[in-house]
Protein backbone atom coordinates (compact mmCIF):
# COMPACT_ATOMS: atom_id res chain seq x y z
CA UNK A 1 0.00 0.00 0.00
CA UNK A 2 1.08 3.37 -0.70
CA UNK A 3 0.24 6.33 1.48
CA UNK A 4 -0.27 9.91 0.02
CA UNK A 5 -0.51 13.41 2.49
CA UNK A 6 -1.06 16.82 1.59
CA UNK A 7 0.63 17.73 4.74
CA UNK A 8 3.62 15.99 7.37
CA UNK A 9 1.59 13.94 8.82
CA UNK A 10 -1.55 11.62 7.63
CA UNK A 11 -5.13 12.38 7.76
CA UNK A 12 -6.79 10.96 11.10
CA UNK A 13 -8.71 8.13 10.04
CA UNK A 14 -5.44 7.10 7.47
CA UNK A 15 -3.68 6.18 10.50
CA UNK A 16 -6.46 5.44 13.25
CA UNK A 17 -7.50 2.43 14.09
CA UNK A 18 -5.12 0.48 11.84
CA UNK A 19 -3.35 -1.68 14.73
CA UNK A 20 -0.28 0.83 14.53
CA UNK A 21 0.27 -0.29 11.26
CA UNK A 22 0.46 3.33 8.91
CA UNK A 23 3.83 4.95 8.70
CA UNK A 24 4.02 8.51 10.12
CA UNK A 25 3.72 10.38 7.01
CA UNK A 26 3.56 9.55 3.18
CA UNK A 27 5.09 6.26 3.19
CA UNK A 28 4.72 2.79 2.58
CA UNK A 29 3.07 -0.32 4.13
CA UNK A 30 3.65 -3.64 3.05
CA UNK A 31 2.19 -6.80 5.45
CA UNK A 32 2.26 -10.44 5.00
CA UNK A 33 0.08 -12.81 6.64
CA UNK A 34 -0.97 -16.79 7.08
CA UNK A 35 -3.32 -18.11 9.68
CA UNK A 36 -5.71 -20.95 10.04
CA UNK A 37 -8.82 -21.61 11.52
CA UNK A 38 -10.51 -23.60 14.59
CA UNK A 39 -12.13 -26.89 13.22
CA UNK A 40 -15.47 -27.17 14.69
CA UNK A 41 -15.28 -31.25 14.21
CA UNK A 42 -12.78 -32.00 16.52
CA UNK A 43 -13.39 -31.89 20.15
CA UNK A 44 -9.65 -29.84 21.04
CA UNK A 45 -9.28 -27.71 18.16
CA UNK A 46 -6.16 -24.93 17.62
CA UNK A 47 -5.30 -22.62 15.05
CA UNK A 48 -2.24 -20.24 14.98
CA UNK A 49 -1.95 -16.98 12.91
CA UNK A 50 1.53 -14.58 12.14
CA UNK A 51 1.58 -11.19 10.31
CA UNK A 52 4.85 -9.27 9.47
CA UNK A 53 4.16 -5.58 8.26
CA UNK A 54 7.15 -3.02 7.43
CA UNK A 55 6.00 0.63 6.75
CA UNK A 56 8.37 3.63 5.70
CA UNK A 57 8.22 7.03 5.95
CA UNK A 58 8.67 10.18 3.85
CA UNK A 59 10.93 12.70 5.79
CA UNK A 60 8.33 15.35 4.69
CA UNK A 61 5.38 15.68 2.08
CA UNK A 62 7.66 15.67 -1.04
CA UNK A 63 10.93 15.19 0.28
CA UNK A 64 12.88 11.43 -0.31
CA UNK A 65 12.78 8.64 1.44
CA UNK A 66 15.77 9.03 3.93
CA UNK A 67 14.71 6.54 7.43
CA UNK A 68 15.06 3.26 7.59
CA UNK A 69 11.71 0.63 7.02
CA UNK A 70 10.54 -0.28 10.49
CA UNK A 71 9.64 -4.20 10.13
CA UNK A 72 7.26 -5.76 13.38
CA UNK A 73 5.18 -8.66 13.88
CA UNK A 74 1.99 -7.41 14.03
CA UNK A 75 0.74 -11.11 14.97
CA UNK A 76 2.47 -14.01 15.99
CA UNK A 77 -0.15 -16.66 18.09
CA UNK A 78 -1.01 -20.01 18.60
CA UNK A 79 -4.59 -20.85 20.29
CA UNK A 80 -6.14 -23.69 21.79
CA UNK A 81 -10.10 -24.18 21.88
CA UNK A 82 -12.16 -26.87 23.99
CA UNK A 83 -15.67 -26.36 24.18
CA UNK A 84 -16.32 -23.19 26.01
CA UNK A 85 -12.58 -22.76 26.82
CA UNK A 86 -10.24 -21.31 24.87
CA UNK A 87 -6.38 -19.85 25.07
CA UNK A 88 -4.51 -17.55 23.18
CA UNK A 89 -0.96 -17.10 23.45
CA UNK A 90 1.59 -14.77 21.55
CA UNK A 91 0.77 -11.25 19.96
CA UNK A 92 -2.86 -11.25 18.48
CA UNK A 93 -5.07 -8.29 17.64
CA UNK A 94 -8.01 -7.85 19.06
CA UNK A 95 -11.55 -8.78 18.96
CA UNK A 96 -13.63 -5.63 17.03
CA UNK A 97 -17.60 -5.01 16.42
CA UNK A 98 -19.67 -3.14 14.22
CA UNK A 99 -17.95 -4.36 10.60
CA UNK A 100 -19.66 -3.66 7.62
CA UNK A 101 -20.10 -4.84 4.45
CA UNK A 102 -19.02 -8.31 4.94
CA UNK A 103 -15.26 -7.98 5.23
CA UNK A 104 -13.35 -6.99 8.42
CA UNK A 105 -10.76 -6.01 5.87
CA UNK A 106 -12.26 -2.38 6.04
CA UNK A 107 -12.03 -2.26 9.27
CA UNK A 108 -15.01 -1.31 11.94
CA UNK A 109 -17.22 1.61 11.22
CA UNK A 110 -16.86 2.33 15.11
CA UNK A 111 -14.74 4.75 16.44
CA UNK A 112 -13.90 2.72 18.86
CA UNK A 113 -14.30 -0.76 17.34
CA UNK A 114 -17.42 -1.18 19.68
CA UNK A 115 -14.72 -0.87 22.58
CA UNK A 116 -13.56 2.03 24.60
CA UNK A 117 -10.21 0.68 25.59
CA UNK A 118 -8.81 -1.82 23.66
CA UNK A 119 -9.76 -0.67 20.11
CA UNK A 120 -7.47 -1.73 18.01
CA UNK A 121 -5.62 1.87 17.35
CA UNK A 122 -2.15 0.83 18.36
CA UNK A 123 -0.06 -2.43 18.24
CA UNK A 124 -1.21 -5.43 19.95
CA UNK A 125 0.28 -5.98 23.18
CA UNK A 126 1.70 -9.64 23.61
CA UNK A 127 1.13 -12.15 26.36
CA UNK A 128 -1.64 -14.74 26.57
CA UNK A 129 -5.44 -14.57 27.10
CA UNK A 130 -7.64 -17.65 29.16
CA UNK A 131 -11.29 -16.92 27.69
CA UNK A 132 -14.38 -18.34 28.46
CA UNK A 133 -17.05 -18.20 25.97
CA UNK A 134 -20.67 -17.76 26.89
CA UNK A 135 -22.66 -20.80 29.01
CA UNK A 136 -26.07 -20.75 30.64
CA UNK A 137 -26.41 -19.81 34.14
CA UNK A 138 -27.49 -23.05 35.85
CA UNK A 139 -31.43 -22.87 36.04
CA UNK A 140 -31.99 -20.22 33.98
CA UNK A 141 -33.40 -21.98 30.99
CA UNK A 142 -30.43 -20.84 28.81
CA UNK A 143 -31.53 -17.13 29.48
CA UNK A 144 -28.53 -15.94 30.95
CA UNK A 145 -25.55 -17.04 29.95
CA UNK A 146 -21.94 -15.81 31.85
CA UNK A 147 -18.44 -14.93 29.53
CA UNK A 148 -14.82 -13.46 30.83
CA UNK A 149 -11.47 -13.58 30.09
CA UNK A 150 -7.90 -13.12 32.20
CA UNK A 151 -5.02 -12.13 30.91
CA UNK A 152 -1.82 -11.09 31.57
CA UNK A 153 1.11 -9.24 28.93
CA UNK A 154 4.05 -7.23 28.58
CA UNK A 155 5.15 -4.20 27.22
CA UNK A 156 8.46 -3.90 24.93
CA UNK A 157 7.72 -0.10 23.84
CA UNK A 158 10.01 3.03 24.61
CA UNK A 159 7.59 3.96 27.55
CA UNK A 160 8.42 6.16 31.08
CA UNK A 161 7.82 2.91 33.20
CA UNK A 162 9.66 0.80 30.78
CA UNK A 163 9.02 -3.18 30.87
CA UNK A 164 5.22 -2.39 32.53
CA UNK A 165 3.18 -5.58 32.86
CA UNK A 166 -0.74 -5.43 32.03
CA UNK A 167 -3.20 -7.68 33.87
CA UNK A 168 -6.63 -7.94 32.29
CA UNK A 169 -9.96 -8.96 33.42
CA UNK A 170 -13.27 -9.31 31.80
CA UNK A 171 -16.71 -10.45 32.95
CA UNK A 172 -20.31 -10.37 31.37
CA UNK A 173 -23.95 -11.39 31.16
CA UNK A 174 -25.82 -11.95 28.03
CA UNK A 175 -29.05 -12.17 29.20
CA UNK A 176 -32.46 -13.07 26.84
CA UNK A 177 -35.21 -10.86 27.70
CA UNK A 178 -37.18 -11.71 24.58
CA UNK A 179 -36.95 -14.01 21.45
CA UNK A 180 -35.02 -11.21 19.83
CA UNK A 181 -33.72 -9.28 22.36
CA UNK A 182 -31.15 -9.98 24.59
CA UNK A 183 -28.74 -7.63 27.24
CA UNK A 184 -25.38 -7.50 27.47
CA UNK A 185 -23.72 -6.25 30.05
CA UNK A 186 -19.23 -6.39 30.61
CA UNK A 187 -16.95 -5.13 32.74
CA UNK A 188 -13.27 -5.02 31.36
CA UNK A 189 -10.70 -4.15 33.78
CA UNK A 190 -7.23 -3.55 33.16
CA UNK A 191 -3.72 -2.82 35.00
CA UNK A 192 -0.49 -1.77 34.12
CA UNK A 193 1.93 -2.74 36.80
CA UNK A 194 5.76 -3.31 37.43
CA UNK A 195 8.50 -1.62 35.41
CA UNK A 196 11.33 1.13 36.47
CA UNK A 197 11.12 4.75 35.26
CA UNK A 198 11.38 8.23 36.67
CA UNK A 199 13.01 7.34 39.63
CA UNK A 200 9.81 4.81 40.55
CA UNK A 201 10.67 1.16 40.97
CA UNK A 202 8.08 -1.51 41.69
CA UNK A 203 9.12 -5.22 41.64
CA UNK A 204 7.50 -8.05 39.44
CA UNK A 205 7.16 -10.45 41.81
CA UNK A 206 3.91 -12.81 43.02
CA UNK A 207 2.80 -10.73 46.38
CA UNK A 208 2.51 -7.31 44.05
CA UNK A 209 0.63 -9.26 41.37
CA UNK A 210 -1.46 -10.88 44.14
CA UNK A 211 -2.17 -7.25 45.09
CA UNK A 212 -3.48 -5.95 41.59
CA UNK A 213 -5.51 -8.59 40.93
CA UNK A 214 -7.50 -7.92 44.22
CA UNK A 215 -6.86 -4.20 43.67
CA UNK A 216 -5.44 -3.42 46.64
CA UNK A 217 -3.04 -0.95 47.20
CA UNK A 218 0.84 -1.15 48.05
CA UNK A 219 2.51 -1.97 50.62
CA UNK A 220 4.79 -0.22 52.74
CA UNK A 221 7.69 -0.30 50.52
CA UNK A 222 5.41 1.17 47.07
CA UNK A 223 4.68 4.29 46.35
CA UNK A 224 2.63 6.87 48.46
CA UNK A 225 -0.03 7.53 45.78
CA UNK A 226 0.03 3.33 45.42
CA UNK A 227 -0.71 3.21 49.03
CA UNK A 228 -3.47 5.50 49.55
CA UNK A 229 -5.47 4.33 46.20
CA UNK A 230 -4.26 1.09 44.55
CA UNK A 231 -1.39 -0.58 42.98
CA UNK A 232 0.08 0.43 39.99
CA UNK A 233 -2.30 2.31 36.77
CA UNK A 234 -5.70 0.45 36.71
CA UNK A 235 -8.61 1.52 34.81
CA UNK A 236 -11.42 -0.78 32.76
CA UNK A 237 -14.56 0.14 31.27
CA UNK A 238 -18.43 -0.67 31.81
CA UNK A 239 -20.61 -1.82 28.61
CA UNK A 240 -24.74 -1.81 28.54
CA UNK A 241 -25.89 -3.25 25.28
CA UNK A 242 -29.43 -4.03 23.80
CA UNK A 243 -29.38 -6.24 20.64
CA UNK A 244 -32.71 -6.53 18.12
CA UNK A 245 -33.02 -8.85 15.78
CA UNK A 246 -35.62 -8.82 13.40
CA UNK A 247 -36.28 -10.56 9.77
CA UNK A 248 -33.00 -9.75 7.76
CA UNK A 249 -31.89 -6.80 10.16
CA UNK A 250 -30.36 -6.69 13.65
CA UNK A 251 -30.23 -3.15 15.40
CA UNK A 252 -27.69 -2.60 18.69
CA UNK A 253 -27.39 0.14 20.85
CA UNK A 254 -24.68 0.47 23.08
CA UNK A 255 -23.26 2.67 26.46
CA UNK A 256 -20.14 1.83 26.67
CA UNK A 257 -18.32 3.51 29.69
CA UNK A 258 -14.54 4.51 30.52
CA UNK A 259 -13.47 4.80 33.93
CA UNK A 260 -9.85 5.26 35.58
CA UNK A 261 -10.59 5.07 39.87
CA UNK A 262 -13.61 4.37 41.95
CA UNK A 263 -15.74 6.85 41.55
CA UNK A 264 -15.96 6.36 37.62
CA UNK A 265 -16.13 2.76 38.57
CA UNK A 266 -19.73 3.78 41.02
CA UNK A 267 -21.13 5.19 37.95
CA UNK A 268 -19.92 9.04 39.28
CA UNK A 269 -18.65 9.93 36.10
CA UNK A 270 -22.44 9.64 34.34
CA UNK A 271 -23.29 10.65 31.34
CA UNK A 272 -19.28 9.90 30.06
CA UNK A 273 -19.18 7.51 27.75
CA UNK A 274 -19.28 6.57 23.88
CA UNK A 275 -22.76 5.85 22.96
CA UNK A 276 -23.28 3.72 19.68
CA UNK A 277 -27.01 3.32 17.45
CA UNK A 278 -25.65 0.30 14.87
CA UNK A 279 -28.34 -0.89 12.04
CA UNK A 280 -27.40 -4.00 10.12
CA UNK A 281 -29.11 -5.99 6.72
CA UNK A 282 -28.00 -9.70 6.86
CA UNK A 283 -27.71 -9.18 3.56
CA UNK A 284 -24.22 -7.53 3.18
CA UNK A 285 -24.42 -7.47 -0.59
CA UNK A 286 -26.62 -4.22 -0.77
CA UNK A 287 -26.12 -0.62 -2.08
CA UNK A 288 -26.20 0.25 1.75
CA UNK A 289 -26.00 -2.63 4.14
CA UNK A 290 -24.60 -0.98 7.87
CA UNK A 291 -25.49 2.69 9.26
CA UNK A 292 -23.55 3.61 12.78
CA UNK A 293 -24.07 6.68 14.66
CA UNK A 294 -22.32 7.43 17.69
CA UNK A 295 -21.99 10.28 20.21
CA UNK A 296 -19.17 10.37 22.38
CA UNK A 297 -19.39 12.64 25.65
CA UNK A 298 -16.14 12.78 27.93
CA UNK A 299 -16.59 16.04 29.84
CA UNK A 300 -17.66 15.63 33.00
CA UNK A 301 -14.74 12.28 34.78
CA UNK A 302 -16.75 12.01 38.43
CA UNK A 303 -16.67 16.36 38.82
CA UNK A 304 -14.58 19.34 38.73
CA UNK A 305 -13.05 18.49 42.36
CA UNK A 306 -10.56 15.56 43.76
CA UNK A 307 -11.56 16.57 47.11
CA UNK A 308 -12.25 19.52 49.56
CA UNK A 309 -10.97 20.13 52.86
CA UNK A 310 -12.62 18.62 55.67
CA UNK A 311 -14.93 19.72 58.33
CA UNK A 312 -14.10 20.08 61.79
CA UNK A 313 -17.50 17.79 62.30
CA UNK A 314 -16.38 15.28 59.76
CA UNK A 315 -13.05 14.88 61.93
CA UNK A 316 -14.34 13.68 64.86
CA UNK A 317 -15.14 10.74 63.24
CA UNK A 318 -12.04 10.26 61.66
CA UNK A 319 -8.37 8.87 62.41
CA UNK A 320 -6.15 11.50 62.81
CA UNK A 321 -2.87 8.58 62.14
CA UNK A 322 -4.92 8.55 58.61
CA UNK A 323 -3.25 12.00 58.11
CA UNK A 324 -4.60 12.33 54.28
CA UNK A 325 -8.00 11.59 54.63
CA UNK A 326 -7.87 12.94 58.16
CA UNK A 327 -7.46 16.25 56.34
CA UNK A 328 -9.20 15.49 52.68
CA UNK A 329 -12.96 14.64 51.64
CA UNK A 330 -12.81 12.60 48.44
CA UNK A 331 -14.96 13.50 46.16
CA UNK A 332 -13.40 12.03 43.20
CA UNK A 333 -13.25 14.40 40.69
CA UNK A 334 -10.89 14.65 37.70
CA UNK A 335 -10.92 10.94 36.34
CA UNK A 336 -7.93 12.16 33.64
CA UNK A 337 -8.86 8.88 31.51
CA UNK A 338 -6.13 6.93 30.55
CA UNK A 339 -3.61 9.06 32.46
CA UNK A 340 -1.52 8.42 35.13
CA UNK A 341 1.07 10.40 37.59
CA UNK A 342 3.81 7.46 37.61
CA UNK A 343 2.90 5.21 35.00
CA UNK A 344 2.96 8.49 32.84
CA UNK A 345 2.97 6.97 29.38
CA UNK A 346 -0.76 6.55 30.11
CA UNK A 347 -2.86 4.03 28.00
CA UNK A 348 -0.13 4.19 25.12
CA UNK A 349 1.43 1.75 23.20
CA UNK A 350 4.36 2.29 20.88
CA UNK A 351 2.96 5.95 20.63
CA UNK A 352 -0.33 5.45 19.99
CA UNK A 353 -3.74 5.36 22.33
CA UNK A 354 -4.51 2.23 23.21
CA UNK A 355 -7.88 2.74 23.34
CA UNK A 356 -10.27 5.58 22.04
CA UNK A 357 -8.18 7.22 19.44
CA UNK A 358 -9.95 10.70 19.62
CA UNK A 359 -8.13 10.70 22.44
CA UNK A 360 -4.95 11.92 21.36
CA UNK A 361 -1.75 11.33 22.52
CA UNK A 362 0.32 14.07 23.88
CA UNK A 363 2.07 16.38 21.24
CA UNK A 364 -0.81 15.64 18.54
CA UNK A 365 -1.77 19.38 18.87
CA UNK A 366 2.02 20.50 18.77
CA UNK A 367 2.99 18.48 16.17
CA UNK A 368 5.86 17.33 18.37
CA UNK A 369 4.46 13.84 18.56
CA UNK A 370 6.47 10.73 17.25
CA UNK A 371 5.79 7.04 17.90
CA UNK A 372 9.69 6.45 18.46
CA UNK A 373 10.09 9.20 21.23
CA UNK A 374 8.59 8.27 25.10
CA UNK A 375 5.02 9.35 24.85
CA UNK A 376 3.62 11.12 28.30
CA UNK A 377 0.18 9.84 27.92
CA UNK A 378 -3.22 11.26 26.27
CA UNK A 379 -3.66 15.30 25.95
CA UNK A 380 -7.14 15.38 24.81
CA UNK A 381 -9.81 13.21 27.09
CA UNK A 382 -12.29 15.78 27.54
CA UNK A 383 -14.33 16.12 24.24
CA UNK A 384 -18.31 16.06 22.65
CA UNK A 385 -18.22 13.97 19.11
CA UNK A 386 -20.60 12.89 16.66
CA UNK A 387 -19.72 10.24 14.10
CA UNK A 388 -21.54 8.46 11.51
CA UNK A 389 -20.81 5.25 9.34
CA UNK A 390 -21.72 3.80 6.58
CA UNK A 391 -21.10 0.26 4.73
CA UNK A 392 -21.87 -1.26 1.82
CA UNK A 393 -20.96 -2.66 -2.08
CA UNK A 394 -20.71 -0.79 -4.41
CA UNK A 395 -23.02 -2.30 -7.51
CA UNK A 396 -23.53 -5.04 -4.81
CA UNK A 397 -19.90 -6.09 -5.45
CA UNK A 398 -17.15 -3.34 -4.33
CA UNK A 399 -17.46 -3.24 -0.58
CA UNK A 400 -17.01 0.39 0.84
CA UNK A 401 -17.21 2.40 4.18
CA UNK A 402 -17.74 6.08 4.53
CA UNK A 403 -17.21 7.74 8.33
CA UNK A 404 -17.48 11.07 8.99
CA UNK A 405 -16.35 12.30 12.20
CA UNK A 406 -17.12 16.01 13.83
CA UNK A 407 -15.52 16.26 17.55
CA UNK A 408 -14.95 19.14 19.99
CA UNK A 409 -11.72 19.00 21.56
CA UNK A 410 -11.46 20.22 25.27
CA UNK A 411 -7.87 18.47 26.34
CA UNK A 412 -7.68 18.11 30.38
CA UNK A 413 -9.13 19.80 32.83
CA UNK A 414 -5.55 20.60 34.08
CA UNK A 415 -4.45 21.61 30.33
CA UNK A 416 -7.19 22.72 28.83
CA UNK A 417 -6.21 23.16 25.31
CA UNK A 418 -8.03 27.08 25.15
CA UNK A 419 -9.39 29.57 27.31
CA UNK A 420 -10.25 28.93 30.61
CA UNK A 421 -10.14 25.93 32.29
CA UNK A 422 -13.12 23.97 34.71
CA UNK A 423 -11.31 22.43 37.14
CA UNK A 424 -11.66 23.21 40.76
CA UNK A 425 -14.44 25.59 40.06
CA UNK A 426 -18.88 24.64 40.21
CA UNK A 427 -19.79 22.25 37.68
CA UNK A 428 -21.36 24.53 34.97
CA UNK A 429 -19.87 28.01 36.08
CA UNK A 430 -17.42 28.16 33.10
CA UNK A 431 -18.02 28.54 29.67
CA UNK A 432 -15.24 26.36 28.14
CA UNK A 433 -14.02 26.96 24.52
CA UNK A 434 -12.87 23.95 22.44
CA UNK A 435 -11.31 23.08 19.02
CA UNK A 436 -13.50 22.07 16.21
CA UNK A 437 -12.07 19.12 14.43
CA UNK A 438 -13.48 17.41 10.86
CA UNK A 439 -12.35 13.65 9.78
CA UNK A 440 -13.68 11.98 6.72
CA UNK A 441 -12.92 8.95 5.27
CA UNK A 442 -13.75 6.84 2.20
CA UNK A 443 -12.62 3.58 1.92
CA UNK A 444 -13.60 0.36 -0.55
CA UNK A 445 -12.12 -2.53 -2.30
CA UNK A 446 -12.17 -3.65 -5.74
CA UNK A 447 -12.27 -7.02 -5.90
CA UNK A 448 -11.75 -9.83 -8.57
CA UNK A 449 -9.38 -8.16 -10.66
CA UNK A 450 -7.51 -11.16 -11.16
CA UNK A 451 -7.83 -14.55 -9.20
CA UNK A 452 -6.73 -13.42 -5.09
CA UNK A 453 -6.43 -10.02 -5.84
CA UNK A 454 -8.12 -7.29 -4.71
CA UNK A 455 -7.64 -3.62 -5.30
CA UNK A 456 -7.86 -1.56 -2.87
CA UNK A 457 -8.13 2.83 -2.03
CA UNK A 458 -8.56 5.37 0.21
CA UNK A 459 -9.71 9.37 0.52
CA UNK A 460 -8.91 11.18 3.48
CA UNK A 461 -9.42 14.60 4.69
CA UNK A 462 -8.72 17.03 8.37
CA UNK A 463 -10.26 20.00 8.28
CA UNK A 464 -10.43 22.13 11.99
CA UNK A 465 -8.28 23.69 14.69
CA UNK A 466 -6.38 20.52 16.07
CA UNK A 467 -5.35 18.70 13.60
CA UNK A 468 -3.64 20.28 10.10
CA UNK A 469 -5.35 20.43 7.24
CA UNK A 470 -4.51 17.97 4.90
CA UNK A 471 -6.29 15.65 2.39
CA UNK A 472 -4.89 12.31 1.82
CA UNK A 473 -5.04 8.86 -0.41
CA UNK A 474 -3.97 5.23 -0.42
CA UNK A 475 -3.89 2.65 -3.14
CA UNK A 476 -2.88 -1.02 -2.69
CA UNK A 477 -2.62 -4.25 -3.57
CA UNK A 478 -3.72 -7.30 -1.77
CA UNK A 479 -3.14 -10.70 -2.83
CA UNK A 480 -4.84 -13.54 -1.51
CA UNK A 481 -4.15 -17.89 -1.39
Amino acid sequence: MGALSSGGSLPFWMYSNQFGLMPESSGALAVASIRTDYDPSKTLQWRWGASLAANRSLSGGSAPLTNRPTLFPSELYGSLKWKSLSLDLGIKHPDLDYFGAGTPTLGSLSTTGGHMLWSGNSRSIPGYTANLDPVPVPFSKGNVRVFGSWGDYRTFDNRYMKGALLHRLRAGLDIKLAQRLDFVFELDHYALWGGEGGGISMPINFSNYFRVITARGAAASGTVSDQLNVIGDQRGRELFRLNWRGEGWKVSLQHDIPYDDGSGMGFQNFPDGVNTLWFGFDDKDRWVSDVLYEYQYTMLQSGTMHDRPTTEEERKHLDPADQYHYWHHIKGGGDNYFNNGEYRSGWTYYGRTIGNPLFFPVGTHAGTWSASQIVLGVENNRLKAHHLGIAGKLFRKAPYKLMLTYSMDYGTYHNPYKGESQWGKDWGTVKETPLRQVSGAFMGEVPGLLKGLTLTYGLYADRGELLPDTFGATFGLRYSL
